[in-house]
């Protein structure tokens, strides 16, 4: 049975790559679940016996721990139903090589090229979600083969996951070491907010621009950067963007809808000099359902693409 491709996709791009060698590593039906459960309980461990023995040498495995668990549990999702014919060895590739590039790629433009102002998180946008295209480029540059949109949603999904993880370890370290020396419940709540909201951010926009880029690579190996290509990485550079600048826009609307006077430095300030109880209220209520809504639409397009790009065997639950 054959499926319908998406318009403006050439047919013969669809399909992924090559099976691998036999000889290929690979990795048994349902581990995602066992890493997360198993992993999840190991770094509760380590927080516990942290806390309780204030032991800074065990900060690195907990950070570590805590910035992994979930990306790299989808990455394994990802590999297990949809990429299991890409191989191993390409998606750690994709994941560890492309993640680390991607981190230093965004942390040396955002560094010369971006100044805080209301234009910010889009340049935040635009540069990370390139970087992550480039990074995968650089990791595919030797596999000229491999091309298509299902290739393109599991590997950029592996790089953006591998960003997220390494991006969420320095946050972590940032969070733990202050002023006032290390601050453990500041690390907690970071590992933990930012776990939760792994699923919805990097992996999703990235999955979703690689598949374009590889449903239209050639089958020499070359990119070609066809209007679809370029609508995609400003779609998911405009969500990115929408996203880290939630909070802004929330903290506009509180005060758009409780004071007449509403400077435009409240965007770049992040808080509300002396926030009334209702207007706490208003702001939880405004950011959460912002990063919804943006989760929404980013999952909303990797589905319309998964649809046309299903794998060649019956998916494992």
């Amino acid at each position: 049975m054959t499926h319908a491709q998406p318009p403006g996709t050439p047919r013969a791009r669809i399909p992924g790559p090559q099976q691998p060698p036999s000889s290929s590593p690979r990795i048994p039906a349902g581990l995602w679940r066992r890493w997360l459960w198993g992993g999840l309980a190991l770094w509760a461990l380590t927080a516990a016996v942290t806390y309780a023995t204030r032991n800074t040498t065990l900060l690195p495995t907990l950070i570590l721990l805590g910035s992994f668990l979930v990306p790299a549990a989808f990455a394994l999702w990802a590999y297990e139903r949809h990429g299991r014919d890409l191989g191993v060895s390409l998606i750690l590739g994709c994941f560890v090589v492309g993640g680390v590039l991607g981190v230093l790629g965004a942390s040396l433009m955002e560094y010369y090229l971006l100044h805080p102002d209301l234009l910010m998180f889009v340049g935040v946008g635009l540069i990370e979600e390139a970087v992550k295209l480039a990074a995968l480029m650089y990791v595919l540059h030797k596999q000229p083969r491999v091309r298509g949109l299902r290739a393109g949603l599991v590997l950029g999904a592996s790089v953006g996951f591998g960003f997220a993880a390494f991006e969420s370890a320095g946050y972590a370290f940032d969070a733990a070491v202050g002023m006032r020396g290390i601050d453990l419940r500041s690390l907690l709540e970071t590992e933990v907010v930012r776990g939760l909201l792994a699923p919805f951010g990097h992996g999703l926009w990235t999955a979703i621009s690689g598949a374009a880029l590889l449903a239209f690579r050639r089958p020499d190996g070359r990119y070609r950067f066809a209007a679809p290509v370029l609508s995609s990485y400003f779609g998911v550079s405009l969500l990115h963007a929408l996203w880290d600048s939630t909070h802004g826009i929330a903290l506009w609307i509180v005060a758009r809808l409780t004071t007449a006077d509403v400077p435009l430095a409240l965007f770049t300030q992040g808080y509300l000099p002396e926030p009334t109880g209702a207007q706490k209220h208003l702001f939880t209520l405004f950011s959460v359902g912002g990063l919804a809504l943006v989760s929404l639409a980013g999952i909303a397009w990797v589905r319309s693409l998964a649809r046309w790009s299903r794998p060649p065997w019956r998916n494992t639950p």
